[in-house]
């Protein structure tokens, strides 16, 4: 196998989607598409189903193949840790805040990394959900030799919020 150290994955690499295993279609679909705004874009059989932003063909897949009724995998065993779903700016990230908040649902975390500001949850199945934006590459944190400088802070919900005014 060529070893080849210099090979750097290209820039414009980006994740295309996740294929998550849940327990009971319609209740995932309830989450993503009712609650968090995903347009269902197909299903496929009774199994499946592919959800977007934008008209994408999916950025989620669900599905129950494996995983019909199963109970949530163990939070101590390897697997997913989030999903992170990045909003385009800090008003939709308030504008989801505040749809969840209306609809009681409980929030896991919510932090500010230098780099973005995140909202933690878990879907239905207990998967991780993280919803955030990022801030502009110009206002990163960064250390004294030019590195990035992420953290985990308060994230200031009040501040968040203001941009619904």
């Amino acid at each position: 196998m060529n070893r080849n150290t210099d090979y750097k994955i290209p820039d414009q690499t980006r994740i295309g989607h996740v294929h998550l295993k849940v327990a009971v279609l319609q209740r995932s679909l309830d989450f993503y598409c009712g609650l968090l705004g995903f347009e269902l874009m197909m299903k496929y059989g009774k199994d499946a189903a592919f959800i977007s932003a934008g008209k994408y063909h999916h950025h989620i897949g669900l599905n129950v193949w494996y995983s019909k009724d199963a109970p949530p995998a163990p939070k101590r065993a390897p697997g997913l840790f989030h999903t992170a779903i990045a909003y385009p700016s800090r008003k939709d990230l308030a504008l989801i805040f505040q749809r969840l908040r209306d609809a009681n649902y409980p929030f896991t975390g919510a932090a500010d990394h230098g780099v973005s500001e995140a909202l933690y949850l878990d879907d239905p199945d207990e998967n991780g959900v993280e919803l955030y934006w990022d801030r502009p590459r110009e206002e990163w944190p960064k250390k004294p030799d030019g590195s990035l400088d992420m953290y985990t802070a308060r994230l200031d919900v009040e501040s968040l919020l203001s941009e619904l005014k």
